[in-house]
C-alpha cells in the first residue's frame, strides 16, 4: 500500500500542477479525496493490510490527504491571482450603461395567460400543421364545395400534392378534426396558432394573425356551459367581469352557430374606430359542434356532442393593452414592441 500511495500522489501532482481551470481543480478534488475518491477507497481499505503495517500506512495516507488538499487550494489561489479582474484601460469614473433587455411579444403574453387559464381547467394544448389541406380546412369542416372561402380572394393556395389541394390554413378548425381522428371521446383542448387570410389589411384585420381555439366533446354538453366557459375564460383574462353578448350567426363547422361579442374595452362602449363606433366588438364564433364535423373526426354524433369556440386573439390583445390598430403587431416596430418589456 506505501508504493500505491507514492503512485496515487505522483500522478495526483502533476494532474493539480497541469491544472489551468479552477472548476477542473474541483472535479480533481473529487476524484481524490471525495466519497468514492482514490484516496478514500485506500483510506477504507486499511482493514485490508497487515496489522504492523496499519499504523505506517494510516498515517501516510492521512498526511498525502493533507498535503493533496493544501496542494489543490495554492493552484486554486494561484489561478485565481492570474486572473486580471478589471481591465486596466477600464476608467471607473465613467457612469454605467443599462443594457437594453428583450421581452415577450403581447400576442404571446396573451398566449400564455389563455394556456394556463385554460389549463386550470382541465385543457389539453395541441398543436397543428400551418400548411394544411382542402380536406381538412373545409371538406371535413361542412364547407359546401361552392363556399366563398375556398376562392384564392380568401384562402392562400399552394401547390397541389396527389389531387389534393395544398392550402396555408385560413383557421384553426382543420386542427380540431386532426385531434379527434387521433383521440377518443370524451376530451377537451385548446389549440392555438397563426393563420392567413388574402384580405386588405386595417385596422381591424391583418393576412397572417392569430386565433385560439378550444373544443370540448362530452356525451353531454348545454349551451349554458359554452356560454359559461367564454365568461370565466375572458373574466379571467382581463381581470374584472367583461361584458358578453351572444347573437345567432352560420359557420359551416357548428350547427347552431353563434356570433359572440364582448363589450370594447378601448372606448368603454361608447364607440370607436375599432369597434365601428358599436360599442361591441366580434372576439370570437362558438357553438356545439355540426354532426358532419364530428363525423369527419370519427366521432358518433348521436352519441357525443360538445362546444366550439374560435378566439381572435390578437383583437383580445387590443381590448386589454388599449391598442386600435391591429397592424401594430405584426409591424416589428421596435418602437410599439419595446413598451411589453
Amino acid at each position: 500500500m506505501i508504493e500505491a500511495l507514492a503512485q496515487l500522489e505522483t500522478n495526483a501532482v502533476s494532474k493539480i500542477n497541469d491544472c489551468l481551470l479552477v472548476d477542473d481543480l474541483e472535479k480533481i478534488r473529487v476524484e481524490l479525496v471525495g466519497k468514492k475518491g482514490e484516496l478514500t477507497q485506500m483510506l477504507k481499505n486499511l482493514k485490508s493490510v497487515a496489522p504492523e503495517l496499519r499504523r505506517e500506512c494510516g498515517q501516510k495516507a492521512n498526511q498525502l490527504k493533507n498535503k493533496l488538499m493544501q496542494s489543490i487550494e495554492d493552484k486554486k489561489q494561484s489561478l485565481l491571482d492570474s486572473v486580471s479582474l478589471v481591465d486596466e484601460n477600464f476608467d471607473l469614473s465613467l457612469p454605467g450603461t443599462s443594457l437594453s433587455a428583450g421581452g415577450l411579444h403581447p400576442i404571446t403574453r396573451m398566449t400564455n395567460d389563455l394556456n394556463d387559464a385554460f389549463q386550470s381547467l382541465g385543457f389539453e394544448i395541441y398543436e397543428g400543421p400551418e400548411v394544411s389541406s382542402e380536406l381538412y380546412e373545409f371538406d371535413n369542416l361542412n364547407f359546401p364545395s361552392d363556399h366563398p372561402a375556398r376562392e384564392s380572394m380568401d384562402t392562400y393556395w399552394l401547390e397541389s400534392s396527389d389531387d389534393q389541394r395544398i392550402c396555408l390554413r385560413p383557421h384553426l378548425t382543420g386542427t380540431s378534426v386532426r385531434y379527434m381522428q387521433s383521440h377518443k371521446p370524451p376530451f377537451r383542448f385548446v389549440y392555438p396558432g397563426r393563420v392567413y387570410r388574402n384580405e386588405t389589411t386595417d385596422p381591424r384585420h391583418e393576412r397572417a394573425f392569430f386565433q385560439y381555439e378550444a373544443l370540448i366533446v362530452d356525451e353531454s354538453i348545454p349551451f349554458s356551459s359554452g356560454q359559461l366557459l367564454v365568461k370565466t375564460i375572458l373574466d379571467r383574462v382581463f381581470g374584472q367581469s367583461v361584458k358578453v353578448r351572444m347573437r345567432s350567426g352560420f359557420f359551416p363547422f357548428v350547427e347552431p352557430g353563434f356570433e359572440i361579442d364582448m363589450q370594447c374595452l378601448v372606448c368603454g362602449g361608447d364607440g370607436c374606430r375599432v369597434c365601428k363606433q358599436v360599442g361591441w366588438l366580434e372576439v370570437m364564433p362558438g357553438g356545439p359542434p355540426h354532426p358532419n364535423v364530428l363525423k369527419a373526426g370519427g366521432i358518433d354524433p348521436e352519441k357525443w356532442t360538445g362546444f366550439y369556440i374560435n378566439i381572435g386573439l390578437d383583437r383580445l390583445v387590443m381590448m386589454r393593452d388599449g391598442v386600435n390598430d391591429v397592424r401594430l403587431f405584426h409591424s416589428a416596430d421596435l418602437r410599439f414592441l419595446s413598451q411589453y418589456k
